[in-house]
């Protein structure tokens, strides 16, 4: 880069330094007349190049004419000498981006430069004309370059080989072409020489693994000299053990030892890489894991912050699949709770909490203390979610972890963290019953100074629920009643619903319960009042007969008959004059619900049964028509599929539903015209299929319709109306559409369970993609299957991946398939599709779907 803009002359400070903010194009431009002048001024040219520069980085544009002539000025300072000047040419050509007719006005010069006695100028020269030459006169200089790429001087080489690597985008037949030229520069003694030739070489061959594999093999037995290639090294090498990974059968990991090795390197930075990449690797075992904590370890306690940060959030990393592992580097960790440095802090502490034991959880909360403090919201809440999980794990320390948590919470704080807070409070109560009276009572003080009112209507919904189940239920009415008298409506209606929960529970208090909510019977808010009635009168206290003490707890307690759902999507068809073929009354049927068992819910508001899913909401709807009563059971709806744009006069979505014999689809029209009343508007559409086979097609879709002109001020409709109709969009029905998602939980066993009769197996070409990722989603896509064990996701630069899949065919048929990608060209993507199913035709079906597809 250029010098400073500094005078040495101390006389003219005031023209010492360069100022650049707030100039305008119009004014650099008018100065780069400067370039023509016949007694150039180097230091003036200079400055005037910096401005242009600085005027392209912060994206102003120029035209095509402002360009050539800026270009053609600039052409004109090859005739200076001067070497900083002549360092400032080339960055504003490279910048500029001549057009190939400008280029060869350059071209003389830049390829006189690279044959130059200066180094500098010939390092330049070649960085310069690999940017702005084409593939033509790229073949003119390429003897030139391979002749750069194994110069002496390693500011030249590396110059050749960064050039290599951008043109490898661009001309990748050329460069592949430098390979001997490359490999003998990888043996070069400069570091970033070295470091810059492995770089290339890898990506000359990285679509060849086997090639790949053969670099590495030879290069890990110590020709590697440079700890920048060393680095670069160690990143090649854990790719080719996660490929291989695979594909090994004899449970010995290659290169295994070469990554141990590096641990004992002279380099802070190759020591580091090497244990990432050891506790990165696949199915890691204790034993492998080992030596690389052990630096890290080290690395815990050095003077260097840069490198405590690396190794606690490595580690950080390996406690959340090997706890154990790290509970040696604990008393390191916890020296780190007090670093200067809060993101290592808190790394150390998350960490700590995670590997801790029972013995240090009181140590542990005193350092936390003081540390929570200078740290922010989201970091807080990794921190509670830590601490709730220790808790769980130690039930026994509840009262040290129940103490901080409600001393935090009274602490300032945005929502996010004090709903972390609560649920873990609400999670510890429910989980740990000793915890309970605590618990609600650092709940009830939480709630006499909360400001957020979701919170405080979630706590007193809990409190109504697990309150009157306490040894002395009556010291939390004082709090729920406080409520009444100084929050807002919302939460005045919450504290009324809780009141009337503790006279259902216990009868000793229904007096006093009584008074109070009286007393709400003169609140401003409708609502309120309107609880507060309804709830005397159910409780008895407004002297009516009263129900019997089982109806009354089904009442307060219990979950609504109707569900919410069903009740939502009635009043929304209600209101959007959503219209059917077969117009009925307002339908809260309710449906079968399937209660929940295994994990008990997390956090506060949790019901106690979820509402039905809308696949059963659906099963219900089609159930309760005539027509469709007699389909058989249904076995997949799809999800709304738009036939209209956004903003139409008409809005109108249809729900593909697949029975074993017939597929029906569903049309929700909206009309979003206040002033007009639709009529005789066909919703509901079925077709026969084959028993258990896909049908797939395309429909063709046209919304015919008698509209009607309604009356704004009466609300009434005319009696004539209008036949219209509106085209909407085709409707596709693809074989995903006959495919159900349905996890298993483990794949591999699921895999080998199934035999090898009904397997079949292909390859197939998916042609140029982005990136791999955008493959395997196409994929997915494309067959429905549901992914198994995170597999969807792919590792970034990843070459190759593999991805499972399970589901059910249409006819209740299991199907899981394997897919391996890999990338065999530029961004060409190969497939190979492994099918296993319960039946040969339904493996066929889907190679089909993607052969099709």
């Amino acid at each position: 880069m250029a010098q400073p803009f500094v005078k040495k002359d101390d006389d003219r400070d005031d023209e010492g330094v360069l100022s650049i903010s707030g100039i305008e194009k119009g004014a650099v431009l008018q100065e780069a007349r400067v370039f023509n002048d016949p007694q150039l001024d180097a230091r003036r040219c200079s400055q005037v190049i910096t401005k242009l520069l600085y005027l392209l980085n912060q994206g102003e544009t120029f035209t095509k004419v402002e360009a050539t002539e800026v270009f053609f000025a600039v052409t004109k300072l090859f005739q200076s000498k001067d070497i900083g000047l002549r360092r400032m040419v080339y960055l504003i050509i490279k910048e500029l981006s001549p057009s190939a007719d400008e280029v060869i006005i350059v071209t003389s010069s830049l390829m006189k430069d690279m044959n130059s006695k200066t180094d500098m100028y010939r390092a330049n020269a070649i960085r310069v004309l690999c940017r702005i030459t084409d593939g033509t006169l790229l073949t003119q200089i390429e003897r030139y370059l391979k002749q750069a790429i194994v110069d002496k001087n390693p500011v030249v080489a590396s110059a050749a080989l960064v050039s290599g690597i951008h043109l490898l985008q661009t001309t990748p037949e050329i460069v592949k072409r430098w390979s001997n030229e490359v490999q003998e520069a990888v043996q070069s003694r400069a570091a970033l020489v070295q470091f810059h030739a492995l770089a290339l070489l890898h990506q000359i061959r990285q679509n060849d693994r086997l090639a790949v594999s053969k670099l590495v093999t030879s290069l890990t037995r110590g020709s590697i000299r440079s700890p920048l290639a060393q680095c670069l090294l160690i990143r090649y090498t854990s790719q080719v053990i996660r490929e291989s990974g695979s594909n090994n059968q004899t449970g010995d990991r290659p290169f295994y030892d070469f990554l141990e090795g590096c641990l004992r390197h002279k380099s802070e930075m190759v020591i580091f890489e090497a244990a990432r990449a050891i506790t990165e690797l696949n199915g890691v075992t204790s034993r492998e894991l080992t030596p690389a904590i052990t630096v890290l370890q080290l690395f815990l306690s050095s003077s260097k912050p840069v490198l405590r940060f690396a190794a606690v959030r490595t580690l950080n990393k390996v406690a959340m699949t090997h706890p154990m592992a790290v509970t040696n580097c604990n008393i390191d960790m916890e020296s780190l709770i007090s670093d200067q440095n809060r993101s290592i802090a808190t790394l150390a502490i998350t960490t700590l909490l995670k590997t801790g034991n029972e013995s240090s959880v009181d140590r542990l909360m005193k350092q936390i203390t003081n540390f929570m403090s200078d740290i922010a919201d989201e970091f807080k809440i990794v921190v509670v979610e830590a601490i709730r999980s220790l808790c769980l794990k130690f039930p026994l320390k509840y009262r040290a972890l129940m103490n901080f948590l409600s001393n935090i919470l009274r602490e300032e704080g945005g929502f996010d963290y004090k709903k972390a807070i609560v649920d873990s409070i609400v999670i510890l109560i429910r989980d740990i019953p000793d915890a309970k009276e605590s618990g609600l009572h650092h709940l009830c003080e939480f709630i006499e100074d909360c400001e957020f009112t979701y919170l405080s209507t979630q706590i007193l919904h809990f409190l109504g629920i697990e309150g009157p189940k306490t040894s002395d239920p009556s010291k939390y009415i004082r709090y729920i009643y406080n409520r009444v008298h100084l929050e807002n409506a919302t939460v005045r209606a919450s504290a009324v619903s809780t009141l009337a929960k503790f006279g259902a529970v216990v009868d000793s208090l229904k007096p006093r319960i009584f008074v109070l909510l009286r007393r709400c019977l003169f609140d401003s808010d409708d609502e309120v009042r309107d609880r507060a009635t309804l709830y005397l009168n159910t409780l008895g206290g407004d002297g009516s007969i009263v129900e019997t003490e089982n109806d009354v707890k089904d009442f307060l307690f219990g979950s609504l008959d109707i569900p919410l759902v069903n009740l939502e999507t009635s009043l929304k068809n209600y209101n959007l004059l959503t219209l059917t073929l077969f117009p009925r009354r307002l339908n809260l049927r309710t449906l079968t619900e399937k209660k929940a068992t295994g994990k008990k819910t997390t956090g506060l508001g949790a019901p106690p049964s979820g509402p039905p899913s809308t696949a059963d909401a659906y099963e219900g709807l089609l159930s309760s028509i005539p027509e469709f009563a007699d389909f058989g059971k249904l076995f997949k709806s799809s999800a709304p599929v738009e036939l209209t744009e956004a903003e139409t006069e008409y809005a109108v979505n249809v729900v593909k539903h697949i029975f074993d014999r017939h597929v029906v689809f569903q049309y929700n029209c909206t009309n979003t015209i206040p002033e007009q009343l639709l009529e005789n508007v066909t919703t509901f559409l079925a077709f026969e299929k084959p028993e258990g086979l896909p049908m797939v097609g395309k429909l063709s879709n046209t919304l015919k319709f008698i509209v009607k002109e309604v009356d704004p001020t009466t609300g009434e409709a005319e009696d004539d109306g209008v036949e219209d109709e509106y085209q909407l969009e085709d409707l596709e029905v693809v074989a995903a559409d006959y495919v159900l998602k349905v996890g298993v939980s483990n794949f591999r066993n699921a895999w080998d369970s199934m035999g090898p009769d009904c397997e079949r197996v292909d390859e197939y070409g998916l042609g140029p993609r982005e990136s791999l990722s955008e493959a395997v989603n196409a994929v997915i896509n494309l067959l429905g299957l549901q992914p198994c064990e995170g597999t969807e996701v792919v590792p970034p630069n990843s070459r190759s991946h593999t991805c499972l899949l399970s589901g059910v065919f249409i006819g209740n048929v299991k199907v899981l398939v394997r897919l391996s990608f890999g990338i065999d060209g530029p961004k060409e993507v190969a497939m190979k599709l492994s099918v296993k199913s319960e039946d040969a035709t339904v493996s066929d079906a889907i190679h089909e779907i993607v052969a099709s597809g």
